[in-house]
């Protein structure tokens, strides 16, 4: 039998042991970290119009949660746009959705109905504003709209929000110098082929399914938005700092009758959720609009500017806690 330890000794043994248990635990946890489970149940994700980018986006982003999220059931719900997008979720009606800047920024300053709970998951990519009309037109800038009749968005959309504030850049009244069609892209260019409107807005990603398939079946044109029209919406501390100028490129439709890139207007889109929305479930949404942004993208090609360096910055909305924990731990 060995000699017992002195009593110091026995207390020191133990004190060792209890150390390097707790040594070995810590090593295991990181090893071995514990597994977050995962998130289960049945989510809304509101889109946009039947033919719209949003629309396409939700449904091959649908298709990419099926794997990723396998527990969870994702329902498509469209929509008008941005706007009605926003009130779904602040609503708790939908879950999460896609949005414009500058439509975010006009409802927190109009104090609508659940602003404060709003929170962004990423900057997703940027819209571009389309003014279409047929190639022979007389329509060569935004002040020739006067009189016209112009498709400018449904109500609850971003289009309309944008395109009443080109309309207002360029001097006219978008009630009294207009005749205001309130219709979606879905609708719009078939309007135009009938010679039932004379031009229509779109603000979407590039290319447009609807606008690019149009030029297919009709000579159209893009009339350009110059810088002019940005520096008339740029107005300090308003919610139109969130337009840039941009550049469509020339390949963007093959088929329009313009021959070189056509200025226009930008402004970026975001992955809206709120505050209330699961921090693991947001978490693991994000992960899965930043990785799927490849397989999308080769279908919906506004989805490849999707980047993970800019994707945190979703101003004019706070970060959700779920995605700020993603972009932790992907930081390099």
């Amino acid at each position: 039998m060995l000699p017992s330890l002195p009593r110091i000794g026995r207390r020191r043994a133990l004190q060792g042991a209890a150390a390097l248990l707790a040594v070995c635990g810590l090593l295991l946890w990181w090893l071995l970290p514990p597994r977050t489970p995962s998130p289960e149940g049945r989510i809304t994700f509101s889109t946009g119009v039947p033919t719209g980018v949003y629309q396409r986006y939700g449904t091959l982003l649908e298709e990419a949660l099926r794997q990723h999220l396998p527990k969870v059931g994702v329902t498509l719900r469209t929509s008008e746009g941005s706007q009605q997008n926003l009130r779904r979720v602040a609503r708790g009606e939908a879950d999460f959705t896609v949005a414009t800047a500058d439509a975010v920024a006009k409802y927190q300053r109009d104090g609508s109905e659940g602003a404060g709970g709003l929170r962004g998951c990423a900057r997703l990519y940027d819209d571009y504003v389309q003014l279409v009309v047929p190639t022979n037109s007389a329509i060569r800038a935004v002040g020739d709209l006067r009189d016209k009749r112009v498709a400018v968005g449904q109500e609850g959309s971003g289009v309309r929000l944008v395109s009443n504030r080109l309309l207002a850049a360029a001097g006219l009244d978008p009630e009294r110098d207009v005749k205001p069609v309130s219709i979606g892209i879905d609708t719009m260019p078939g309007r135009l082929e009938e010679g039932g409107i004379d031009a229509f807005f779109w603000s979407g990603g590039l290319p447009t399914s609807a606008v690019r398939d149009l030029s297919r079946r009709m000579p159209v044109r893009l009339v350009p938005l110059g810088p002019e029209l940005v520096e008339a919406l740029q107005k300090p501390g308003d919610t139109t700092r969130y337009y840039r100028s941009a550049v469509m490129p020339a390949d963007a439709y093959a088929h329009v009758s313009n021959k070189a890139a056509v200025p226009t207007v930008a402004v970026a889109n975001l992955l809206v959720t709120r505050d209330r929305t699961d921090a693991v479930l947001t978490e693991r949404f994000t992960q899965t609009v930043i990785a799927s942004r490849d397989r999308i993208g080769r279908q919906v090609h506004a989805a490849q500017l999707v980047d993970l360096r800019t994707a945190i910055y979703t101003d004019p909305l706070p970060l959700h806690e779920g995605a700020a924990r993603y972009y932790r731990s992907v930081k390099p």
